[in-house]
């Protein structure tokens, strides 16, 4: 209905005013009570695909940015090549290290000064007698003296003597000869002849040393190679 035409209705009548003034409360009851309408959702995939695009367009902008990526890819894979280069060139010097002790044996468990003020004759006269081997030819050093610097109290185990042999069958012998046996007997004294390694090679084998404990306690057979295989 017109409103200048309910308007007219109302004033006319008493019954018509009351029925005109319940129906404008509901009019606004319901207009209060109707939530607002919620934005579609077309409107707002709408609004996040346009975020999204411009954040593409400004990344894509920056100069230079693929060519940057590039070059750091390309560095990251020549620094695995370098270390892995690295690596191999450390094995080889650890490998000709030790080979120039193949030659060498030490000695353990000599008391300092038992070999008087000729080393070579002491060895010469001990090592045959110790180890029960018959050298022919005799025994030949080119050097051999005791590792590190003498002990001022003369206390505490004695130095190591380290010999550098002439003959590497002579020095295989001696070395066999310790691993077959252990631990040789001279009188009251144990010495025990072990070869020569380079610093990492020594510390690879001593990786060794808790599996070995195991293994005696199984009654397995095993055996250290050189340089440092079990």
């Amino acid at each position: 209905m017109p409103r200048g035409k309910m308007t007219g209705i109302a004033m006319g009548n008493p019954a018509h005013q009351l029925l005109f003034s319940e129906a404008l409360r509901q009019q606004k009851r319901s207009s209060a009570e109707d939530p607002p309408p919620l934005p579609s959702t077309n409107m707002a995939d709408n609004t996040q695909g346009a975020t999204m695009d411009r954040i593409l367009q400004e990344t894509s902008a920056v100069p230079g940015l693929d060519q940057r990526v590039a070059t750091v890819e390309t560095q990251a894979a020549s620094w695995t090549d370098r270390d892995l280069e690295l690596l191999h060139l450390r094995s080889k010097l650890t490998d000709l290290e030790d080979r120039s002790r193949r030659n060498n044996v030490h000695l353990l468990g000599f008391p300092e000064g038992v070999e008087g003020a000729d080393i070579f004759s002491f060895l010469r006269d001990i090592l045959p007698k110790l180890t029960d081997i018959t050298f022919d030819p005799p025994l030949e050093f080119q050097r051999a003296h005791r590792l590190g610097p003498k002990r001022r109290d003369g206390n505490g185990r004695p130095r190591p003597i380290i010999v550098y042999m002439l003959q590497h069958l002579q020095a295989r012998q001696l070395l066999q000869t310790a691993q077959t046996q252990g631990p040789l007997r001279s009188g009251n004294l144990e010495i025990r002849i072990s070869a020569d390694f380079s610093k990492e090679t020594a510390e690879r084998r001593k990786t060794f040393l808790s599996f070995c404990t195991q293994l005696r306690r199984l009654d397995m057979k095993f055996g250290l190679f050189e340089s440092a295989r079990m």
